[in-house]
Order: C-alpha cells, then structure tokens, then sequence
C-alpha cells in the first residue's frame, strides 16, 4: 500500500487560451478543474496503475470537500485531517499558440498546532494498515513546521517503512535531514540542498551522488521537457521522454514519481524505473488536468524511453 501525503492539498483549475496577454479579457477554449496538489497527482497516477494507495493531508472548506469527493469517486479512501480554514486553489493559464504556462497558486491554510498534531497522529495511524511506501509531497501551508517532513520520516522509519521525499524550499531540506530512502525533485528545487550544483549534467549527476548513504538509497531530479536522471550506488542514468503533443506540464513531475514508484515496487531495475517515471511525465504532458493520464498512455510510452547509463566517477558512492 502507498500512502500520500499532501499537507497543501488544493483544487487545480487549468484554463486554456489562445494568445494570452496581460490586461486582456480572456475566454477559455477549455477548463478543467481537479483535485490537486502534488501527493493527490501522485495518488491519482499511482491509482491508475493498479496500485493500492491512501491519500492524507490537510483539507478545508467547500475546496476540502470538493477534494475529498473527488477521490472518493475514483475509489482512492481520502484519510484527510480537516482545517479551520479553507484549503487553496492553483490557477494555471496555458497559452495554446505558443505553449507557454502561467500559474498563480494561493499558499493555502494557516494551520493551528492542534492541526499538525493530528495529522501527525493520523500518518501514525494509517502506517498500521498496511502501509509498505510514503510519499511525502509538495509545499507545506503557513505556519506548518518546516521539519514537518523530517518528523514523518522518522515515524516510518522507525516502523521500517519506505518514504520518498518531494517538495521544495526549506520543507525539502529540512525533510532531507531525515534521510529519506528516496529523494525526488526538479531541478530549481534540488537547489535547495545543493545551492551551488552546476547547470550541466555531469555536475548535477555528482551532487546526487553525493547525497547518497545514510539511508538515502536513490536521488532523482526530473529535467522537465530535457527527461531526468537518477543516481544508486549502482551507477547514474538519463532518460529522455520520447516526442508527445505538448498540451500542459502541470503535475508531470508527480505522475514520474508515482511510475517510478510503482516500477521500484514491481523489482525494477534503477533504468527501467526512470524510464517508467520518464515516461509518466510525458503522458501527463500530453493531457489538461494534473495526473489525469492513463495506464495505456504510460504503457505506450515507456518502451520508447530508452535510459543511458552516465558514465562518471561518483565519488561518495
């Protein structure tokens, strides 16, 4: 069983126009509006790949119930401590011509000590059914610990249960403190623990393989439209997404961490499980909603992603 975590749960709203510009009126060729956030996409995809997963968080509000609800429509059990305040909304305008994407993304709930402390005691609770993997994912609202993430590492820890860790920011670094057996993130969030990393590949390969040990078995930076890379004590890989019809990156990190997931849990190798990830995130390109694609897409994808080793001296593994 995977059990998400997502603390800054939102409602996802993904307008498409064409020739977007500032001070204009805009009429959207299409709309969707979804339950989001990075843990409910890793949920959403994971779920669509047959995997049994739970998803928890903080939720609030008419946004916290149309989130719940919709979970429950798909049959994934919403475990969800509630807010006093309402949870957010995440607007993201994407611009059919060009392709580009322009996002505003509220900050979500201030959440009391009360709140923390009971998702807290949720995360324990739901750790005894049967949970065998963690994903720790995306910001933390106002006023949560930034070792938030840190302190659900070390509770699966202690019970021998897997966690993959992707956020941002000091949520990331502080959460990486715990060392998580796996770490996710993009390229301008890996920043966060590596500040310096240079913006080739070789230099990014070697700060991840710096970070190995300790309890940190895998690192994995996705490289948006580029592909990704990820790094064992075994060696360091590449992959490039094969060509799709871009139509809206949102959530594409997240479905390459649930496909990466679900490959890991299946005994995949460490290229096979990038590939898969690699090829998540490309689906997901490919469709307006955040995790909304499907197996088949996957499935279709993956065996064009051809990973290739990095040939480097990883000093530190």
């Amino acid at each position: 069983m995977l059990l998400t975590v997502t603390p800054n749960a939102a409602v996802d709203k993904t307008f498409q126009v064409e020739r977007f510009e500032m001070n204009k009126v805009h009429r959207p060729l299409g709309f969707r509006a979804v339950a989001g956030g990075k843990g409910i996409n890793v949920a959403r995809v994971a779920h669509a790949l047959g995997e049994p997963v739970m998803a928890t968080g903080f939720l609030g509000g008419h946004t916290g119930e149309f989130i719940a609800d919709s979970l429950k429509e798909i049959g994934i059990p919403a475990r969800f401590v509630s807010t006093r305040e309402e949870s957010r909304t995440c607007i993201a305008v994407i611009d059919l011509e060009v392709h580009s994407q322009t996002e505003v993304n509220e900050n979500g709930p201030n959440v009391t000590p009360e709140e923390v402390a009971a998702l807290v005691q949720r995360f324990e609770e739901l750790l005894e059914e049967g949970v065998t993997q963690v994903a720790l994912c995306g910001s933390l609202p106002p006023q949560c610990p930034s070792t938030f993430y840190a302190d659900l590492i070390r509770i699966a820890q202690d019970r021998g249960i897997s966690c993959a860790l992707d956020s941002s920011g000091e949520a990331l670094a502080n959460g990486f403190k715990a060392r998580p057996d796996l770490l996710k993130c993009n390229r301008n969030e890996f920043r966060a623990i590596v500040p310096d990393v240079g913006v080739d590949l070789p230099d990014l390969v070697r700060a991840c393989a710096a970070l190995l040990g300790d309890g940190t078995r895998t690192v994995a930076v996705t490289l948006g439209a580029e592909g990704a890379v990820a790094v064992d004590a075994e060696g360091a890989w590449f992959a490039a997404p094969p060509p799709i019809r871009f139509v809206s990156a949102v959530g594409s990190g997240d479905a390459f961490l649930a496909a990466f997931l679900h490959a890991r849990r299946s005994g995949e190798s460490l290229p096979r499980c990038l590939e898969w990830g690699t090829a998540a995130g490309a689906a997901n390109a490919g469709v307006v909603g955040a995790g909304y694609c499907t197996r088949a897409e996957i499935e279709r994808l993956a065996p064009r992603t051809q990973s290739q080793r990095i040939q480097l001296p990883l000093s530190g593994v």
